[in-house]
């Protein structure tokens, strides 16, 4: 049995920084209250929205961990992106009003249901609200070119710590450690990410704990020298 929704408010909300524009007074934060009237919860492995499903609302994860992917024409999931507590997921329906990707949680989370005909209403109201809409679509754009550069010039252990040197950032972000992080999804589904093989996933973490840039057990990673992964990231624009 489906337990009823819960009602949340923005306004209390600790993650209100990352997913909510600033600036706002306390009538415009009542008004966003009103829309985001509840959230749901989502098991691990469970699907919150699928490929070809209709686009009816944007969510804010407020606990949790995302991925999203894409059936590739021999039938194989292609994982496009991982989405974490405070980032806002469904964009991607708002071009033909359906969903282009299945999402999945890879752990047990929760997210705030904002259903995107209000949301749109009330933007053309509070101008700064508009401007976040569009400031969180911007930085997919940004994100998507970032991909693409990963995938198009960057060797095997580039992309890895690209990968792990962006994923520390944005959990630092929400209050999480510098150094050390708790790989949510597998090696498998990070080489889908990253356009590598699971063995090459495998060998570059194992040469990055020989060299001493990280420690690493099961899924805990602990960065030992971060400057030298981030000499490894920069390492192709010094040879140019």
């Amino acid at each position: 049995m489906t337990p009823p929704p819960i009602k949340v408010t923005c306004s209390n909300c600790n993650l209100r920084e990352l997913c909510m524009p600033t600036g706002l007074n306390e009538q415009q934060l009542h008004r966003i209250d009103d829309i985001v009237a509840t959230r749901r919860k989502i098991k691990r492995g469970s699907t919150l929205f699928r490929n070809g499903e209709d686009f009816t609302a944007l969510y804010a994860i407020r606990t949790g961990f995302f991925k999203t992917c894409v059936a590739t024409e021999d039938g194989r999931d292609q994982v496009t992106g991982f989405q974490m507590a405070g980032e806002i997921i469904g964009l991607d329906g708002i071009v033909h009003d359906h969903h282009t990707c299945d999402t999945v949680a890879l752990e047990d989370a929760e997210v705030c249901v904002m259903p995107f005909d209000r949301l749109e209403e009330l933007s053309r109201e509070v101008t700064a609200l508009q401007s976040h809409v569009h400031k969180v679509m911007s930085r997919e754009i940004v994100r998507e070119h970032g991909v693409m550069l990963l995938l198009g010039s960057m060797r095997a252990e580039e992309r890895l710590a690209a990968f792990v040197l962006n994923l520390v950032q944005r959990l630092h972000t929400r209050g999480f450690s510098s150094s050390e992080l708790v790989l949510r999804m597998t090696r498998e589904e990070i080489g889908s990410y990253l356009g590598l093989k699971l063995e090459t996933v495998s060998r570059t973490f194992s040469k990055f704990v020989e060299e001493g840039l990280v420690e690493v057990k099961q899924r805990h990673v602990r960065i030992l020298d971060t400057e030298g992964l981030k000499r490894i990231v920069n390492s192709q624009h010094a040879c140019e």
